[in-house]
């Protein structure tokens, strides 16, 4: 309520939220300070991503399905923005218990920067110094939640004054809060934001990437054939473009991997264990290959899919100079953020399967949300069992004694793609004329080949669908159906057919634990 001559009071309820402000900002000053440090104790010291990776790590697989389903590739801006959520509400409930309860919000900002420097100090390859940049942000934090509440009091103390000279003195200590206050959040805001583009490095790597010029294909791909293009609006083109090829991966930070400093290792089970630098990679004789890839998680019809034109060296090479030994049976793939998979050795070894060590996209070095400088493509089997980004250590071993990140999580060991076929147009829901209406979309089998696809219109007979030419059996195919369209409403289904005589089935599964399975199908109104 208003106070004597003419000057604002601070309600309860208005000292309700300035106090949760001042914990808003003291949690602020203990990220940003985190940042600044993390600059020179190394990036990884980030709090609020190694928080973000831990959630993601601890978090059952299912549900980590569940929200891929849900939010597709925006599924980590979902935790970012849930985790920022999370960190307001601790930190205004922090700062009203240090106003009316001290010493109880310092101890929740403690415990819960206790909480943040456990995840930094338990994520793959860390060491205890990580946890110095949480814990000089903590005492940062403290400093500042400390300072704002004595001050929120003296103003708050001085709301009703009974003097002339005692309200000039309220207007100080008003004065002196919101001082304060604006320095710590501004200064909090600047720094964090500074030092996180620092930690970040994408803006370094990202100059490097657009500077480099990788070198031509010893092995050049054949041409994409024309007949691989049908021309049909809204049907996904042959080749997908960088930027709209799907994204999944666990990295809410992506790695930024300056590829001057960026080597592999071969080890574990081999007579020689192999370590090859960037130059050296990118000196043997490199090869293309178009390839399609696939996300387990994709659901039925689902666009977590892509193909793309692959630069890179073979993997069986480098296999051969390391010679596994007898009973290697798995090769687990290290990214630099420390995700792994497991993939089937005898299949990085076969003289028939272009597995490589990208380093090229669509004719463009990788893109860095897409593994730059070097990534693994394995044609038919899924990313969470062979897509490695960021690459940096292939160890051979056994199934029996290791397994990949997704594989300790329930899903199966191999995962092979499997047969699938989706509706692209018309879309499920819209509106077509009468007449004749082009049903097309995608069928893929990756490194078996997609032999027929057919169409049935509301339980009616399958009719073949016309399909288009392709450049291997490592990717998919587009397809038509010329469908002669009457009034009112209709379902509309696809179902495809590979080079080794398999049917895709009609069973409904879901991608847990080794893909989806079943028919795309849409129901569109003729009108």
């Amino acid at each position: 309520m208003p106070g004597q001559h003419g000057r604002p009071g601070t309600s309860a309820r208005g000292t309700f939220w300035l106090s949760a402000l001042v914990g808003v900002i003291a949690a602020g000053v203990t990220l940003g300070i985190a940042e600044l440090v993390a600059v020179f104790v190394g990036a990884g010291s980030s709090p609020i991503f190694a928080v973000g990776a831990w959630v993601i790590d601890l978090v059952p697989g299912w549900f980590k399905t569940l929200i891929i389903d849900l939010f597709g590739t925006a599924d980590k801006a979902v935790l970012l923005i849930t985790l920022t959520l999370l960190v307001l509400v601790l930190a205004g409930i922090a700062g009203i218990l240090e106003y009316r309860r001290p010493p109880w919000g310092m101890v929740i900002l403690i415990a819960v920067s206790g909480v943040a420097a456990l995840a930094v100090v338990t994520r793959p390859d860390a060491s205890g110094i990580l946890a110095l940049s949480t814990v000089i942000g903590m005492i940062g934090g403290v400093v500042v939640l400390r300072a704002l509440t004595a001050r929120l009091h003296r103003w708050r103390d001085r709301t009703r004054p009974v003097s002339a000279a005692v309200s000039g003195t309220a207007a100080l200590d008003r004065r002196s809060f919101v001082v304060y206050a604006s320095v710590a959040a501004v200064g909090a805001a600047i720094v964090g934001f500074g030092a996180r583009m620092a930690n970040a490095g994408s803006a370094a790597v990202s100059s490097v990437r657009t500077a480099l010029t990788l070198p031509a294909a010893a092995t050049p791909a054949p041409p994409v054939p024309t007949g691989a293009e049908l021309g049909i609006p809204d049907l996904s083109s042959y080749v997908t473009p960088n930027a709209e090829f799907y994204r999944i991966d666990t990295a809410l930070q992506v790695p930024a991997v300056d590829p001057t400093t960026w080597k592999l290792r071969i080890i574990g089970m081999v007579e020689n264990e192999v370590e090859i630098s960037w130059d050296e990679l990118l000196a043997l004789p490199l090869t293309e290959h178009v390839a399609t890839l696939s996300c387990v998680s994709n659901e039925v019809g689902g666009g977590l899919i892509g193909n793309a034109l692959w630069l890179g060296y073979p993997i069986r090479e480098l296999l051969a100079r390391a010679k596994p030994t007898a009973g290697a049976d798995m090769v687990l793939s290290r990214s630099a953020d420390g995700w792994t998979a497991g993939t089937p050795l005898d299949v990085l070894q076969d003289a028939g399967t272009e597995a490589l060590l990208a380093v090229g996209m669509n004719g463009e070095p990788l893109p860095i949300d897409h593994g730059f400088p070097v990534r693994m493509v394995v044609p038919g089997l899924y990313g969470y069992v062979s897509a490695t980004k960021w690459v940096t250590e292939l160890k051979v071993t056994t199934f029996a004694d290791d397994f990949g990140y997704w594989s300790d999580k329930g899903w199966s060991e191999k995962g092979p793609i499997k047969t699938e076929s989706r509706i692209d147009t018309p879309r499920g829901g819209s509106t077509v004329k009468p007449g004749t209406v082009a049903v097309a979309g995608v069928a893929w089998a990756p490194h078996t080949g997609i032999d027929g696809v057919e169409v049935r219109i509301d339980d009616g007979a399958w009719q073949k669908a016309k399909l288009a030419d392709s450049a291997s059996a490592d990717t998919w195919r587009q397809w038509v159906y010329e469908w002669e369209a009457s009034g009112g409403d209709h379902r509309i289904e696809v179902r495809a057919t590979d080079a080794s005589g398999y049917t895709q089935t009609q069973k409904q599964a879901p991608p847990a634990p080794d893909g989806a399975t079943g028919w795309h199908t849409v129901t569109v109104n003729v009108s």
